[in-house]
């Protein structure tokens, strides 16, 4: 690991003033379970690392009526075990149990978890977020096994490695961003990006700003996940499929279905709500859904089987969300 300075700011203003001197030299170290890896890895070699771990404003969770605030430092453990969030956002917990690893549930945290990089091995490799080498994609000819299935048309193929955020985007969740001029609100589906050349980042967040909390409606409908994965050890998931349904009786007044672990941003599978929309929900409209969740998907050469897995992720997840449990 390279030699850094370390700077342990009180407050949230502080912190950005010292992202903002440093000019993209520098990185944010909440749980760390991400970044000490690619630190150590050379990936990423910031000259300042930014301890935002004690901040208490950046930590929390608030019931506000109409909206529920999550700090960004708040861990994953913290939000699970919240009543509230356990009552209210099943597809939330859903999410966080499928990261088996206790320690990571007790460091890592939820702002963490949208901002962590790709797991992709070419980008932890060196190769970059394009993984290309000698102008030649790494990923087209080589294994591709876990990459992206949709979202793939252009130079990025790596898979968005969040677990909260297909819920969190199901939900019409929002994040709050501070920066050197002042404080912005972005639409969690807004917040990652597809980068086109390898000078952009997969998300909207400057090197001079600092996530600072997650905003849930405080009304939401019915809302699940349905995670597929290889084994039940620490691993990340094959395909992830995240709902929420308003219902009236048995039909299905509005509907949002997200898609993770299958393109290089959480993927809003408008295609599979509009099947759901107007519907009385039965097995038969919700493997519709799913089929439906997966369309304009291309696979690369060796990642062909996570199309159906995709498409069972979102069958399973509707059934769930329901109660006809799948």
């Amino acid at each position: 690991m390279r030699a850094f300075s370390y700077a342990h700011p009180k407050s949230t203003g502080d912190a950005v003033k010292i992202l903002n001197e440093s000019m993209g030299k520098a990185a944010v170290l909440a749980g760390g379970t991400d970044l000490l890896s690619l630190m150590k890895d050379s990936i990423v070699t910031p000259e300042v690392v930014v301890n935002v771990k004690n901040i208490s404003e950046l930590s929390g969770i608030q019931d506000k009526g109409n909206q529920l605030r999550i700090g960004a430092t708040t861990t994953l453990s913290q939000l699970s075990d919240s009543p509230f969030v356990r009552a209210q956002y099943p597809s939330l917990i859903q999410a966080i149990e499928g990261i088996s690893s206790p320690q990571i549930r007790n460091m890592g945290t939820v702002g963490g978890d949208l901002c962590q990089r790709p797991r992709c091995w070419y980008f932890r490799r060196g190769f970059g977020l394009l993984a290309t080498h000698q102008g030649r994609s790494m990923v087209e000819d080589g294994d591709n096994r876990y990459h992206a299935i949709l979202g793939n048309a252009g130079p990025a193929q790596f898979v968005n490695p969040s677990s909260l955020a297909p819920a969190l985007i199901a939900l019409g969740s929002t994040v709050e961003i501070a920066g050197p001029s002042g404080s912005r609100t972005v639409g969690v589906a807004d917040f990652f990006q597809i980068p086109e050349s390898s000078s952009e980042r997969d998300n909207v967040l400057h090197s001079n700003e600092l996530l600072v909390e997650i905003r849930i409606p405080g009304s939401v409908g019915s809302n699940a996940t349905y995670e597929i994965r290889q084994k039940e050890a620490l691993d990340w998931p094959l395909t992830t499929a995240s709902v929420n349904l308003t219902m009236k009786g048995s039909t299905v007044r509005s509907a949002s279905v997200v898609l993770g672990h299958v393109a290089p941003v959480p993927w809003v599978a408008s295609a599979a709500a509009t099947v759901l929309e107007g519907k009385t929900l039965s097995s038969e409209i919700a493997l519709k859904a799913g089929e439906a969740a997966t369309l304009g998907a291309r696979a690369l050469s060796k990642n062909g089987y996570k199309i159906q897995l995709a498409r069972v992720a979102t069958t399973r997840a509707i059934l769930s969300a329901s109660g006809m449990e799948a």
